[in-house]
């Protein structure tokens, strides 16, 4: 059988403001009216295959759940890591709660915010591996390289494996400069390192036992010591943070003597950048894409997105311009790489804007913070059918509430009241208070918040189905 293990982590920061922190790429429609998770999973179309097991930041853990249940998707499991590690702890913990699932599955290990043209290749690509990965190899997929691209690495391939398409590995390549990238191109010997794999479980174990021992010793102790919190397991932060920082590139495949490549013949991309997703994206007759409310005259080659207002733009060319409700980027497309640069100085800066959207999504629902001074601010409240935010109270502000659509049925010290349409409730500082959707349509709200501090973390739960309290 196999696994598909979905690796869910990063913050996407090159593609701010769309990719926030707590609402990275992964979980962001870019390129269809799926998120890149969902495409993800979707595309698979394999034999024998088990509902997938994602790897996820804690903080997306939610988003993640929500975004699968929306395509039908149950997965196998889905694992918290408590802080971001890189690829190789990933990995380990994967291979070792696999077992767990399936009795030595072959993984195949996917980042879940890469974009691929061709379905039907890449899924006969990778069952022409699964024999390589029965025999014990750990096997990696290049993509074949269509231009001198400087923003990927490259692996140079060895001898060719005999009946299969695999060659050995002969060596990996950090990114290169344009000059040696073009060589890569014109030599045909190498290449796109995609950071997609297929192994055994027991397999890529055996090779943490041989390169890693410290690393797979953390990670065992991470799962021994998790917990079950709802459909989640939390692994043990503590044990997990004794994991040294490391790509499985690093790690085992570069040290590995059964590692191979196979040879991957479709357009591809890990979505790096703006300038990247514009490549990967349709466009007009004039090669720009353009996404909401736009106008343009004699504009070419952009990328332009809006996401809450009209956009118009006048003789330009090869510029990025992206517009969500708190922030506004314009950027040369040839720059775009260098946005991880803004989000440096929001973060020195210590703004807001580089972690949480306006719109900021809950287990129960969303609000969007429409207005705010030092003293009060005005947020709208979508919960969703059958939801209920936890049961809590709060030290320095008060809350009143407005409904504009839906029944609310709210919890306000030691009373019990339904309110409809135009209705509202006030709830004064210190009051235990819980609100819920209990009828079929969403609940929209108005809420205004006013006292002397407003942020998120005045919050004390005593009661919350989504395993919030600590």
């Amino acid at each position: 059988m196999i696994l598909p293990v979905i690796m869910a982590g990063g913050t996407g920061s090159r593609l701010w403001p769309l990719s926030r922190e707590l609402y990275p790429k992964q979980f962001l429609n870019l390129v269809s009216e799926n998120s890149m998770i969902q495409e993800t999973v979707s595309r698979l179309k394999l034999d024998d295959l088990l509902p997938p097991l994602i790897l996820c930041n804690e903080e997306h853990r939610f988003i993640a759940a929500e975004q699968l249940r929306e395509i039908d998707v149950e997965p196998s499991a889905i694992i918290l890591e408590p802080e971001a590690k890189n690829t190789a702890p990933a990995i380990a913990l994967a291979a070792i709660h696999s077992l767990d699932i399936e009795d030595d599955p072959i993984l195949l290990v996917l980042a879940a915010d890469h974009v691929i043209d061709d379905i039907e290749i890449f899924n006969e690509t990778i069952q022409s591996a699964i024999l390589l990965a029965e025999e014990g190899k750990l096997v990696t997929f290049g993509i074949v390289p269509s231009k001198p691209e400087t923003g990927y690495g490259y692996i140079k391939q060895g001898k060719t494996i005999p009946d299969s398409s695999a060659f050995h590995i002969s060596q990996f390549y950090e990114k290169p400069d344009a000059v040696l990238a073009q060589q890569y191109l014109d030599s045909g010997d190498y290449l796109w390192n995609s950071g997609m794999f297929m192994f055994r479980a027991s397999r890529v174990i055996e090779e943490f036992n041989l390169y890693h021992v410290e690393l797979l010793g953390c990670v065992k102790r991470a799962l021994k010591n998790s917990k079950k919190d709802l459909d989640f397991i939390r692994i043990n932060a503590d044990d997990f943070r004794q994991c040294p920082r490391i790509s499985f590139d690093y790690a085992i495949m570069e040290k590995t003597e059964q590692g191979v490549i196979v040879p991957l013949k479709t357009d591809w991309s890990d979505i790096g950048s703006w300038n990247s997703l514009w490549e990967a994206s349709k466009k007009d007759d004039s090669n720009n894409y353009l996404r909401g409310d736009t106008i343009t005259l004699d504009t070419q080659n952009c990328y332009i997105n809006s996401q809450s207002k009209l956009i118009a733009t006048i003789g330009l060319s090869d510029l990025v311009i992206v517009d969500t409700k708190d922030a506004i980027l314009i950027s040369d497309k040839k720059r775009s790489q260098d946005v991880k640069l803004v989000v440096e100085r929001l973060k020195e800066q210590q703004r807001t804007e580089h972690q949480v959207h306006r719109e900021v999504y809950r287990p129960w629902g969303k609000y969007d913070c429409i207005d705010h001074e030092s003293r009060y601010q005005v947020k709208r409240i979508t919960v969703n059918p059958g939801a209920k935010l936890s049961k809590q109270m709060h030290h320095h502000r008060a809350e009143h509430w407005i409904v504009v659509s839906g029944t609310a049925k709210v919890t306000n010290g030691g009373s019990e009241i339904m309110l409809t349409e135009n209705q509202s409730t006030y709830i004064p500082i210190g009051v235990i208070h819980a609100l819920e959707n209990p009828g079929m349509i969403p609940l929209e709200l108005i809420e205004v918040q006013s006292g002397s501090y407003l942020g998120e973390d005045d919050i004390v739960r005593f009661e919350d189905r989504y395993g919030r309290l600590d």
